[in-house]
């Protein structure tokens, strides 16, 4: 699973008075994705979905190493018959 990044809050004070600003990032729409999912779902069918989706970016990787696999033998087989 790829993690989401961490959004940090800024503190700055203003140049007329001094006092402290809140600079609070917007969040993600996945982060409120996240956030509705954990509302609606129990521990148990978040931890699923999380381990599917874990399986399907695992099952992209794999076949885009397949295909580059299959590029590369296929280049080795062309360049050994012209030589």
């Amino acid at each position: 699973m790829q993690a989401a990044p961490v959004r940090a809050t800024q503190v700055r004070t203003t140049a007329t008075s001094g006092a402290p600003v809140r600079a609070t990032a917007i969040p993600s729409v996945a982060d409120a994705l996240r956030a509705v999912e954990s509302l609606l779902m129990s521990g148990g069918q978040r931890t699923a979905r999380r381990n599917a989706w874990t399986s399907v970016l695992e099952d992209r990787r794999r076949a885009k190493d397949r295909v580059e696999a299959l590029r590369v033998l296929e280049e080795a087989g062309t360049a050994t018959r012209t030589s």
